[in-house]
């Protein structure tokens, strides 16, 4: 079993956090969410499905994101990623004038954020040698 990181599996994990990011929620109109508001009170079994699966997804990259970041690590890569966009505006290469366009900026954030949350023991390891307790074998 592989037990490094290589650019290949850091973009498989972002792709599925992409993934799990947009089908979720995002302003093409075609996500979990404008689909549960069309249909609802009339839940499906394929939409209780859906939503069971997102949720797993979720819970998965969110558990590992906050095992490996902590909250505080979570809450300084946001606060990173935020201020990348905020320079931006300031030196005029974006405007935040499109709801759209917002919209996927923080999806996009969510994403970076699951995406180094889920790898960070990887990158840790590479960058400083530590294991976590969890990669060693009993």
């Amino acid at each position: 079993m592989r037990r490094s990181l290589t650019w290949r599996g850091f973009a498989l994990r972002s792709l599925f956090a992409l993934l799990l990011v947009a089908l979720s929620y995002n302003p093409t109109g075609y996500s979990f969410s404008h689909w549960l508001l069309r249909v609802f009170p009339n839940i499906t079994p394929l939409l209780a499905l859906s939503f069971i699966v997102l949720t797993i997804g979720w819970a998965i990259y969110i558990r590992a994101t906050f095992r490996s970041l902590g909250a505080v690590g979570t809450a300084l890569a946001i606060l990173l990623f935020v201020c990348i966009i905020w320079l931006f505006v300031d030196w005029g290469w974006l405007r935040l004038d499109n709801v759209s366009v917002t919209t996927w900026l923080v999806e996009l954030i969510l994403v970076l954020v699951l995406s180094i949350g889920i790898s960070w023991s990887f990158i840790r390891r590479r960058l400083s040698g530590q294991v976590d307790v969890d990669d060693v074998d009993a």
